[in-house]
Protein backbone atom coordinates (compact mmCIF):
# COMPACT_ATOMS: atom_id res chain seq x y z
CA UNK A 1 0.00 0.00 0.00
CA UNK A 2 1.33 3.87 -1.25
CA UNK A 3 2.35 5.64 2.15
CA UNK A 4 0.37 8.90 2.20
CA UNK A 5 2.58 11.36 4.22
CA UNK A 6 6.14 12.68 3.85
CA UNK A 7 7.10 11.67 7.49
CA UNK A 8 6.12 8.07 6.39
CA UNK A 9 8.79 8.06 3.57
CA UNK A 10 11.44 9.02 6.07
CA UNK A 11 11.28 12.64 5.77
CA UNK A 12 12.59 14.55 8.93
CA UNK A 13 10.41 16.38 11.27
CA UNK A 14 11.71 19.92 10.18
CA UNK A 15 11.25 19.12 6.63
CA UNK A 16 7.66 17.70 6.64
CA UNK A 17 6.57 20.96 8.76
CA UNK A 18 8.08 23.58 6.65
CA UNK A 19 6.23 21.73 3.32
CA UNK A 20 2.98 21.60 6.03
CA UNK A 21 2.97 25.38 6.63
CA UNK A 22 2.94 26.05 3.10
CA UNK A 23 0.02 23.20 2.65
CA UNK A 24 1.71 20.07 1.19
CA UNK A 25 0.90 17.16 3.42
CA UNK A 26 0.44 14.18 0.66
CA UNK A 27 3.27 13.28 -1.53
CA UNK A 28 2.52 13.06 -4.95
CA UNK A 29 3.59 9.50 -6.45
CA UNK A 30 6.46 10.43 -7.76
CA UNK A 31 7.59 11.70 -4.62
CA UNK A 32 6.13 8.14 -3.13
CA UNK A 33 8.18 5.82 -5.33
CA UNK A 34 11.75 7.54 -5.21
CA UNK A 35 11.95 9.21 -1.57
CA UNK A 36 13.12 6.56 0.52
CA UNK A 37 15.44 5.13 -2.38
CA UNK A 38 16.94 8.23 -2.39
CA UNK A 39 17.46 8.57 1.79
CA UNK A 40 18.91 5.00 1.33
CA UNK A 41 21.11 6.18 -1.12
CA UNK A 42 20.06 4.64 -4.16
CA UNK A 43 21.13 6.46 -7.45
CA UNK A 44 17.96 6.51 -8.92
CA UNK A 45 16.98 7.09 -12.80
CA UNK A 46 13.01 8.43 -12.72
CA UNK A 47 11.12 9.13 -16.21
CA UNK A 48 8.63 11.70 -15.44
CA UNK A 49 7.11 14.69 -17.16
CA UNK A 50 7.47 18.46 -15.94
CA UNK A 51 4.59 19.07 -13.39
CA UNK A 52 4.33 15.60 -11.72
CA UNK A 53 6.29 17.05 -8.42
CA UNK A 54 9.60 15.92 -9.02
CA UNK A 55 11.28 19.22 -7.72
CA UNK A 56 10.23 17.87 -4.08
CA UNK A 57 10.71 14.29 -5.29
CA UNK A 58 14.96 14.97 -5.16
CA UNK A 59 14.76 18.36 -3.32
CA UNK A 60 13.19 16.80 0.26
CA UNK A 61 15.55 13.66 0.55
CA UNK A 62 18.15 15.87 -1.12
CA UNK A 63 17.40 18.45 1.99
CA UNK A 64 17.47 15.75 4.65
CA UNK A 65 21.28 14.38 3.04
CA UNK A 66 23.14 17.45 2.99
CA UNK A 67 24.16 18.69 6.71
CA UNK A 68 24.70 21.97 7.87
CA UNK A 69 27.92 21.26 9.05
CA UNK A 70 28.90 19.74 5.82
CA UNK A 71 31.61 21.57 3.19
CA UNK A 72 29.99 23.37 1.11
CA UNK A 73 29.12 22.75 -1.84
CA UNK A 74 27.75 19.40 -0.73
CA UNK A 75 25.12 19.36 -3.67
CA UNK A 76 24.66 20.37 -7.13
CA UNK A 77 21.75 20.45 -9.14
CA UNK A 78 21.89 20.89 -13.13
CA UNK A 79 18.91 22.29 -14.69
CA UNK A 80 18.95 22.97 -18.69
CA UNK A 81 17.62 26.75 -18.27
CA UNK A 82 17.47 30.10 -15.74
CA UNK A 83 13.71 29.73 -15.58
CA UNK A 84 14.01 26.04 -13.87
CA UNK A 85 17.22 26.76 -12.23
CA UNK A 86 15.26 29.40 -10.46
CA UNK A 87 12.03 27.78 -10.12
CA UNK A 88 13.99 25.29 -8.46
CA UNK A 89 15.55 27.38 -6.06
CA UNK A 90 12.20 29.03 -5.36
CA UNK A 91 10.47 25.37 -4.38
CA UNK A 92 13.63 24.52 -2.01
CA UNK A 93 14.34 27.48 -0.14
CA UNK A 94 11.68 26.92 2.50
CA UNK A 95 12.75 23.28 3.17
CA UNK A 96 16.65 24.30 2.95
CA UNK A 97 16.11 27.37 5.59
CA UNK A 98 14.32 24.07 7.77
CA UNK A 99 17.02 22.59 8.05
CA UNK A 100 19.58 25.03 8.54
CA UNK A 101 21.48 24.94 4.80
CA UNK A 102 22.16 27.34 2.11
CA UNK A 103 21.11 27.16 -2.05
CA UNK A 104 22.07 29.31 -4.26
CA UNK A 105 21.09 29.41 -8.08
CA UNK A 106 24.02 29.87 -10.97
CA UNK A 107 22.89 31.20 -14.46
CA UNK A 108 23.85 33.31 -16.97
CA UNK A 109 22.45 37.05 -17.00
CA UNK A 110 23.61 38.25 -13.70
CA UNK A 111 26.16 39.40 -11.99
CA UNK A 112 29.18 37.16 -12.21
CA UNK A 113 30.97 38.05 -8.78
CA UNK A 114 27.79 38.31 -6.38
CA UNK A 115 26.29 35.19 -7.64
CA UNK A 116 30.02 33.34 -7.20
CA UNK A 117 30.07 35.14 -3.28
CA UNK A 118 26.58 33.32 -2.54
CA UNK A 119 27.06 29.96 -4.39
CA UNK A 120 30.71 29.54 -2.79
CA UNK A 121 28.89 30.12 0.77
CA UNK A 122 25.67 27.38 -0.49
CA UNK A 123 25.12 23.58 0.49
CA UNK A 124 23.19 23.09 -2.37
CA UNK A 125 24.14 25.03 -5.98
CA UNK A 126 21.12 24.83 -8.71
CA UNK A 127 23.22 25.89 -11.91
CA UNK A 128 22.96 25.85 -15.79
CA UNK A 129 25.70 24.12 -17.43
CA UNK A 130 27.40 27.23 -19.27
CA UNK A 131 27.70 29.63 -16.01
CA UNK A 132 28.64 26.99 -13.85
CA UNK A 133 31.51 26.17 -16.27
CA UNK A 134 32.44 29.87 -16.28
CA UNK A 135 32.11 30.15 -12.25
CA UNK A 136 34.48 26.90 -12.12
CA UNK A 137 36.84 28.47 -14.57
CA UNK A 138 37.23 31.82 -12.37
CA UNK A 139 38.41 29.80 -9.74
CA UNK A 140 35.21 31.08 -7.72
CA UNK A 141 34.48 27.45 -5.96
CA UNK A 142 34.85 23.97 -6.88
CA UNK A 143 33.06 20.62 -6.64
CA UNK A 144 35.31 18.45 -4.83
CA UNK A 145 33.09 18.40 -2.07
CA UNK A 146 30.02 17.41 -4.07
CA UNK A 147 28.52 14.25 -2.80
CA UNK A 148 24.71 14.61 -3.97
CA UNK A 149 24.29 15.26 -7.73
CA UNK A 150 21.16 16.13 -9.48
CA UNK A 151 20.52 16.12 -13.55
CA UNK A 152 17.32 17.54 -13.95
CA UNK A 153 15.32 17.16 -16.93
CA UNK A 154 18.93 15.63 -18.30
CA UNK A 155 16.82 14.64 -21.97
CA UNK A 156 16.39 18.66 -22.77
CA UNK A 157 20.11 19.52 -21.56
CA UNK A 158 20.98 16.93 -24.67
CA UNK A 159 18.93 18.88 -26.70
CA UNK A 160 20.56 21.58 -26.13
CA UNK A 161 23.70 20.88 -26.58
CA UNK A 162 24.76 21.11 -23.20
CA UNK A 163 26.54 17.58 -23.06
CA UNK A 164 30.11 18.27 -23.68
CA UNK A 165 29.43 20.35 -20.66
CA UNK A 166 27.57 17.99 -18.44
CA UNK A 167 30.92 15.50 -18.87
CA UNK A 168 33.20 17.95 -18.07
CA UNK A 169 31.17 18.98 -15.03
CA UNK A 170 30.28 15.65 -13.91
CA UNK A 171 34.33 15.09 -14.24
CA UNK A 172 34.70 17.15 -11.54
CA UNK A 173 32.82 15.50 -8.83
CA UNK A 174 33.33 12.53 -6.61
CA UNK A 175 32.81 9.53 -8.34
CA UNK A 176 31.20 7.92 -5.20
CA UNK A 177 28.69 10.45 -5.30
CA UNK A 178 25.21 9.60 -5.08
CA UNK A 179 23.43 10.44 -8.33
CA UNK A 180 19.31 11.04 -9.32
CA UNK A 181 18.64 11.58 -12.73
CA UNK A 182 15.30 12.81 -14.12
CA UNK A 183 13.72 13.10 -17.75
CA UNK A 184 11.23 12.57 -19.75
CA UNK A 185 12.34 9.48 -21.55
CA UNK A 186 15.01 7.52 -21.03
CA UNK A 187 15.63 6.01 -24.01
CA UNK A 188 18.36 6.81 -27.00
CA UNK A 189 20.73 9.50 -25.73
CA UNK A 190 19.18 10.16 -22.36
CA UNK A 191 19.76 6.40 -21.40
CA UNK A 192 23.19 6.44 -22.41
CA UNK A 193 23.80 9.16 -20.20
CA UNK A 194 21.83 7.59 -17.44
CA UNK A 195 24.40 4.31 -17.89
CA UNK A 196 27.54 6.17 -17.70
CA UNK A 197 26.49 8.65 -14.99
CA UNK A 198 24.47 6.43 -12.16
CA UNK A 199 25.95 3.10 -10.73
CA UNK A 200 23.05 0.05 -10.17
CA UNK A 201 19.97 2.50 -9.79
CA UNK A 202 17.07 2.28 -9.02
CA UNK A 203 14.79 2.90 -12.09
CA UNK A 204 11.17 4.57 -11.83
CA UNK A 205 8.63 5.52 -14.43
CA UNK A 206 5.97 7.98 -13.52
CA UNK A 207 2.77 7.92 -15.08
CA UNK A 208 -0.09 10.85 -14.32
CA UNK A 209 -3.21 8.91 -12.87
CA UNK A 210 -6.47 9.07 -14.91
CA UNK A 211 -8.30 11.05 -12.23
CA UNK A 212 -5.74 13.66 -12.17
CA UNK A 213 -4.67 13.94 -16.46
CA UNK A 214 -7.49 16.61 -17.93
CA UNK A 215 -8.37 16.40 -21.27
CA UNK A 216 -6.94 18.87 -23.92
CA UNK A 217 -9.11 19.06 -26.81
CA UNK A 218 -7.15 19.70 -30.27
CA UNK A 219 -7.56 22.57 -33.01
CA UNK A 220 -5.80 22.95 -36.61
CA UNK A 221 -6.28 26.23 -38.07
CA UNK A 222 -5.88 26.58 -41.49
CA UNK A 223 -4.80 30.32 -42.01
CA UNK A 224 -3.06 32.10 -44.97
CA UNK A 225 -0.15 34.54 -43.76
CA UNK A 226 -1.42 37.93 -43.78
CA UNK A 227 -4.80 36.82 -41.44
CA UNK A 228 -2.23 34.93 -39.19
CA UNK A 229 -2.39 37.67 -36.17
CA UNK A 230 -5.99 38.67 -36.20
CA UNK A 231 -7.28 34.99 -35.89
CA UNK A 232 -4.76 34.76 -33.13
CA UNK A 233 -6.48 38.07 -31.83
CA UNK A 234 -10.18 36.25 -32.13
CA UNK A 235 -8.89 33.43 -30.26
CA UNK A 236 -7.20 35.71 -27.10
CA UNK A 237 -10.48 37.38 -27.33
CA UNK A 238 -12.50 34.65 -26.65
CA UNK A 239 -14.78 34.84 -23.45
CA UNK A 240 -13.92 31.07 -22.33
CA UNK A 241 -10.43 31.35 -23.08
CA UNK A 242 -7.72 31.92 -19.70
CA UNK A 243 -3.79 32.04 -19.26
CA UNK A 244 -2.41 31.23 -22.48
CA UNK A 245 0.88 30.32 -24.18
CA UNK A 246 1.87 31.19 -27.69
CA UNK A 247 4.64 29.57 -29.34
CA UNK A 248 6.62 31.49 -31.81
CA UNK A 249 9.79 30.09 -33.88
CA UNK A 250 12.05 33.21 -33.29
CA UNK A 251 12.99 35.80 -30.58
CA UNK A 252 12.15 38.86 -33.03
CA UNK A 253 9.34 37.20 -34.22
CA UNK A 254 7.60 37.23 -30.46
CA UNK A 255 8.38 40.97 -29.83
CA UNK A 256 7.05 41.23 -33.50
CA UNK A 257 3.76 39.86 -31.58
CA UNK A 258 3.36 41.28 -28.81
CA UNK A 259 3.50 44.64 -30.18
CA UNK A 260 0.88 44.03 -33.10
CA UNK A 261 -1.37 42.30 -30.32
CA UNK A 262 -1.35 45.43 -28.37
CA UNK A 263 -2.40 47.54 -31.28
CA UNK A 264 -4.93 45.33 -32.73
CA UNK A 265 -6.84 44.28 -29.01
CA UNK A 266 -7.37 46.16 -26.02
CA UNK A 267 -8.44 42.76 -24.31
CA UNK A 268 -5.55 40.75 -24.80
CA UNK A 269 -2.61 41.40 -22.68
CA UNK A 270 0.75 40.16 -23.55
CA UNK A 271 4.36 39.55 -22.99
CA UNK A 272 6.94 38.31 -24.88
CA UNK A 273 9.97 35.87 -23.08
CA UNK A 274 12.80 34.58 -25.26
CA UNK A 275 16.35 34.45 -24.65
CA UNK A 276 17.14 38.05 -25.93
CA UNK A 277 15.64 39.24 -22.40
CA UNK A 278 18.29 40.01 -19.50
CA UNK A 279 17.28 37.62 -16.25
CA UNK A 280 15.66 40.19 -14.73
CA UNK A 281 13.09 41.01 -17.75
CA UNK A 282 12.49 37.09 -18.02
CA UNK A 283 11.71 36.97 -14.26
CA UNK A 284 9.03 39.73 -14.18
CA UNK A 285 7.45 38.65 -17.35
CA UNK A 286 7.01 34.86 -16.06
CA UNK A 287 5.79 36.60 -12.58
CA UNK A 288 3.75 39.06 -14.50
CA UNK A 289 2.01 35.83 -16.55
CA UNK A 290 1.42 33.53 -12.98
CA UNK A 291 0.28 36.29 -11.24
CA UNK A 292 -2.46 37.57 -13.89
CA UNK A 293 -0.78 40.85 -14.77
CA UNK A 294 -0.56 39.38 -18.25
CA UNK A 295 -3.13 36.44 -19.89
CA UNK A 296 -1.20 35.76 -22.49
CA UNK A 297 3.05 34.88 -22.66
CA UNK A 298 4.66 34.91 -25.92
CA UNK A 299 7.40 32.48 -26.23
CA UNK A 300 9.76 30.68 -27.64
CA UNK A 301 10.29 26.91 -27.73
CA UNK A 302 13.92 27.43 -25.57
CA UNK A 303 12.84 30.29 -23.39
CA UNK A 304 9.53 28.09 -22.35
CA UNK A 305 11.42 25.00 -21.52
CA UNK A 306 11.56 24.53 -17.32
CA UNK A 307 8.29 26.72 -17.29
CA UNK A 308 6.09 25.13 -14.77
CA UNK A 309 3.06 27.70 -14.65
CA UNK A 310 -0.42 26.41 -13.17
CA UNK A 311 -3.72 26.89 -14.54
CA UNK A 312 -2.78 27.50 -18.72
CA UNK A 313 -5.91 27.05 -20.00
CA UNK A 314 -4.82 27.18 -23.48
CA UNK A 315 -1.46 26.73 -25.84
CA UNK A 316 -1.18 28.08 -29.22
CA UNK A 317 1.20 27.19 -32.17
CA UNK A 318 1.27 30.70 -33.61
CA UNK A 319 4.22 29.10 -35.53
CA UNK A 320 4.39 25.67 -36.26
CA UNK A 321 6.31 22.96 -34.17
CA UNK A 322 9.46 21.67 -36.26
CA UNK A 323 8.47 17.69 -34.80
CA UNK A 324 5.96 16.03 -32.72
CA UNK A 325 8.71 16.00 -29.53
CA UNK A 326 7.98 19.46 -30.11
CA UNK A 327 4.46 19.11 -30.68
CA UNK A 328 4.27 17.44 -27.30
CA UNK A 329 5.95 19.53 -24.99
CA UNK A 330 4.28 22.96 -26.16
CA UNK A 331 0.71 21.71 -26.16
CA UNK A 332 1.28 19.85 -22.63
CA UNK A 333 1.78 22.81 -20.98
CA UNK A 334 -2.17 22.77 -20.16
CA UNK A 335 -4.57 19.46 -19.12
CA UNK A 336 -2.53 19.71 -16.06
CA UNK A 337 -3.58 18.55 -13.00
CA UNK A 338 -7.03 17.11 -13.49
CA UNK A 339 -8.13 20.71 -15.62
CA UNK A 340 -8.86 20.40 -19.15
CA UNK A 341 -7.31 22.61 -21.43
CA UNK A 342 -7.01 23.37 -25.64
CA UNK A 343 -4.24 23.28 -28.19
CA UNK A 344 -4.48 25.51 -31.20
CA UNK A 345 -2.10 24.68 -33.95
CA UNK A 346 -1.95 27.36 -37.03
CA UNK A 347 -0.42 26.40 -40.42
CA UNK A 348 -0.44 27.85 -43.94
CA UNK A 349 -0.80 25.48 -46.97
CA UNK A 350 2.71 25.25 -47.62
CA UNK A 351 3.04 23.67 -43.96
CA UNK A 352 -0.15 21.15 -44.50
CA UNK A 353 1.95 18.01 -44.84
CA UNK A 354 4.08 18.55 -42.00
CA UNK A 355 1.62 19.72 -39.46
CA UNK A 356 -0.71 16.33 -41.11
CA UNK A 357 2.13 13.97 -40.79
CA UNK A 358 2.93 15.40 -36.79
CA UNK A 359 -1.32 15.39 -36.18
CA UNK A 360 -1.42 12.00 -38.00
CA UNK A 361 1.26 10.51 -35.60
CA UNK A 362 0.03 11.59 -32.58
CA UNK A 363 -3.59 10.06 -33.53
CA UNK A 364 -4.91 13.13 -34.55
CA UNK A 365 -5.91 12.65 -38.52
CA UNK A 366 -9.76 13.62 -37.47
CA UNK A 367 -8.53 17.01 -35.84
CA UNK A 368 -6.54 18.21 -38.45
CA UNK A 369 -9.13 16.56 -41.30
CA UNK A 370 -11.50 18.86 -39.28
CA UNK A 371 -9.41 22.31 -40.30
CA UNK A 372 -10.89 20.91 -43.87
CA UNK A 373 -7.34 19.43 -45.05
CA UNK A 374 -6.86 16.31 -46.20
CA UNK A 375 -4.10 13.97 -45.13
CA UNK A 376 -3.34 11.00 -47.23
CA UNK A 377 -2.03 8.82 -44.20
CA UNK A 378 -0.52 5.68 -46.58
CA UNK A 379 2.03 8.08 -48.57
CA UNK A 380 3.57 8.61 -45.07
CA UNK A 381 3.83 5.27 -43.51
CA UNK A 382 7.52 4.75 -43.39
CA UNK A 383 8.11 8.11 -41.78
CA UNK A 384 5.38 6.81 -38.98
CA UNK A 385 6.43 4.94 -36.09
CA UNK A 386 4.85 2.66 -34.60
CA UNK A 387 3.24 2.98 -31.66
CA UNK A 388 2.95 7.04 -31.75
CA UNK A 389 2.65 8.68 -28.65
CA UNK A 390 -0.29 10.48 -26.66
CA UNK A 391 0.08 13.88 -27.08
CA UNK A 392 -1.44 14.39 -23.66
CA UNK A 393 1.35 12.19 -21.80
CA UNK A 394 4.82 11.19 -22.89
CA UNK A 395 5.75 9.07 -19.86
CA UNK A 396 5.29 5.62 -20.18
CA UNK A 397 3.71 3.02 -17.40
CA UNK A 398 3.85 3.36 -14.06
CA UNK A 399 6.34 0.66 -12.87
CA UNK A 400 8.89 0.28 -10.66
CA UNK A 401 12.35 -1.96 -11.66
CA UNK A 402 14.85 -3.27 -8.87
CA UNK A 403 14.34 -3.89 -5.05
CA UNK A 404 16.04 -3.06 -2.65
CA UNK A 405 16.90 -6.18 -1.09
CA UNK A 406 17.76 -5.35 2.19
CA UNK A 407 20.62 -3.17 1.16
CA UNK A 408 22.50 -1.66 3.95
CA UNK A 409 21.36 1.95 4.15
CA UNK A 410 23.78 5.11 3.58
CA UNK A 411 25.47 6.65 6.81
CA UNK A 412 23.66 10.47 6.30
CA UNK A 413 25.41 11.63 9.24
CA UNK A 414 29.15 11.16 7.58
CA UNK A 415 28.55 11.27 3.14
CA UNK A 416 32.22 11.25 2.78
CA UNK A 417 32.98 7.88 4.67
CA UNK A 418 31.00 6.04 2.07
CA UNK A 419 31.71 2.91 -0.18
CA UNK A 420 29.83 2.94 -3.29
CA UNK A 421 28.40 -0.21 -4.94
CA UNK A 422 31.43 -2.46 -3.79
CA UNK A 423 34.19 -0.08 -5.01
CA UNK A 424 32.29 -0.15 -8.46
CA UNK A 425 33.45 2.88 -10.90
CA UNK A 426 31.35 4.76 -13.38
CA UNK A 427 32.77 5.66 -16.92
CA UNK A 428 32.51 9.36 -16.33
Amino acid sequence: MSKQSFADLGVSNAVVNSLRDRGIEAPFPIQRQVIEDILDGDDVLVQSPTGSGKTLAFGVPLVDLVQAEDRRPSALILAPTRELASQIVDEMEAICHARALKIAAVYGGVGLQQQAKRAAKAHIIVACPGRLEDQLQRGAFDLKNVRYLVLDEADRMLDMGFKPAVDRIVKQVDPSRQTLFFSATLEGAAGKLAAAYTIDPKTHVNKPSIENKGKIEHRFVHVSHEAKVETLVSELESPNRGRTLVFVRTKHGADRLVKKLSKRSKQVRAVAMHGNKSQNQRQRALADFEDGRVDTLVATDVAARGIDVAEVTHVINFDMPEDQDTFVHRVGRTGRAGADGVGVSFFMSDQAKEMGKIAHSLGLHQEFEASGTRFHAESHTRQRKPGGRNPQNRAGGDKRQGSRGGKPKRNRSNSSNRNRKNGRQRSL
